[in-house]
């Protein structure tokens, strides 16, 4: 089967791979027909390369078709039309019971210390070979895949993979009241999800973001949108009682503009070897945390700290001082997909499109233009907001 593969930093191709089989009695193979790219995938293609292999499959946004099912398998089918959210989660144990599915002590990758094993996420989340191909191998499928038996288009559903759960979840974890207000830093497609979620329940919402047409985007449903400048602390109070939001959302994540430094220092490591640059970011990983600096400093005293971008830094400095005198809450973490999927379902389905999920798609591309998707998508070029391979 073709499969899109990482080669080396800033390098994907799309290669014939072996196809996946059965390997457990609960497995299920899928024959992909839509799967995204994801900002997460660009960590991948820019800083963590050193956790790749050349060849490793990519990719953690997959829907499809049901084509073989393991013998233990009891709840779907040949022919069941799937999508396969990007954690991989037994469904059994303590966490999963808990709805901390990104913790699953089954899948756990406890060589890295890391929590549940992801498809397509290098070797801290199990190297497990990714969506981003012609067919997917799907573990504990009477848990992770979601049946799809509705009518709404595919890209309504495939955001239920990951990205419309983790704009979900981003805004449980801010826990503003109906009324209250949120700023949200980054418009890339996580960033335009959390602003209409937001907004969808209620609350006052301003998004930042210093590419134009981003903003536009959010601005066209309806969100107050502020540029990246020197200004936006002010523009945030003045718009909140001079105290700041009651919470801020930070949907940027480790590659944050405004951090040349350790922009220096991740593109020398993107240079090394991996068996030279792999301990160094274990040990001595630093973020750019430009974005997460603004929201400490932009969110009211006593407000809250909701982290849905990734953060990969073993060494980031922080400002403490200034984080325990605001009294500030910090919430993160990897997305609880499956927590999220009774909540969100009825939104997807809602011929109304609640949440505008028909609108955030701008490019669709056959699997072997993948390469030239990253570029795009890395370049931000042309528009491009979302992502969709259609293999």
């Amino acid at each position: 089967m073709r499969a899109v593969t990482w080669q080396g930093r800033r390098k994907i191709t799309v290669e014939e791979v072996p196809d996946p089989v059965l390997k457990e009695p609960d497995d299920v193979i899928i024959s992909v027909t839509g799967t995204g790219i994801c900002g997460s995938d660009l960590h991948l293609y820019e800083v963590l390369g050193p956790y790749l292999t050349p060849g490793d499959v990519l990719g953690h946004e997959p829907m499809g078709v049901v084509e073989e099912v393991g013998s233990a398998v009891t709840k779907l089918e040949v022919g069941d039309r799937v999508v396969v959210p990007f954690t991989i989660a037994c469904g059994t144990c303590w966490m999963c019971r808990n709805g901390l599915q990104s913790q699953c002590e089954t899948t756990q990758v406890r060589e890295y210390g890391s929590g549940a094993a992801l498809f397509g996420y290098s070797k801290l989340y199990g190297s497990v070979p990714g969506g981003q191909a012609e067919r997917l191998r799907v573990p504990f499928a009477d848990y992770g895949p979601i049946r799809i038996d509705g009518s709404a288009p595919d890209d309504h559903y495939l955001f239920l993979s990951d990205i419309l759960p983790t704009a979900w979840q981003a805004v449980e974890y801010a826990d503003v009241d109906r009324g209250g207000s949120v700023a949200v830093l980054g418009l890339g497609p996580v960033g335009q999800l959390i602003t209409r979620v937001a907004q969808h329940r209620g609350l006052q919402v301003v998004g930042v973001d210093p590419v134009p047409e981003r903003r536009v985007v959010a601005d066209r449903h309806g969100i107050t949108t502020l540029d990246l400048t020197k200004d936006v602390l002010d523009d945030l109070r003045d718009r909140t009682d001079g105290r700041g939001p009651d919470a801020v959302i930070d949907a940027v994540g480790l590659e944050a503009h405004g951090s040349p430094v350790v922009k220096a220092a991740h593109n020398a490591l993107g240079l090394l070897p991996g068996r030279l640059a792999e301990p160094l970011l274990d040990r001595a990983g630093l973020d750019r945390t430009a974005a997460l600096r603004l929201a400490i400093r932009a969110v009211r005293r006593g407000g809250t700290l909701s982290l849905a971008g990734v953060y990969g830094g073993e060494l980031d400095p922080l400002p403490m001082r200034e984080l325990f005198d605001k009294q500030l809450q910090v919430r993160m973490g990897q997305c609880n997909v499956r927590r999220w999927t009774d909540a969100l379902m009825p939104l997807v389905e809602d011929p109304a499109d609640p949440l505008s999920l028909s609108s955030l798609v701008t490019h669709r591309l056959p699997l072997d233009e993948a390469p030239a998707g990253y570029q795009l998508f890395q370049r931000k070029d042309d528009g491009c907001l979302k992502i969709i391979l259609e293999p």
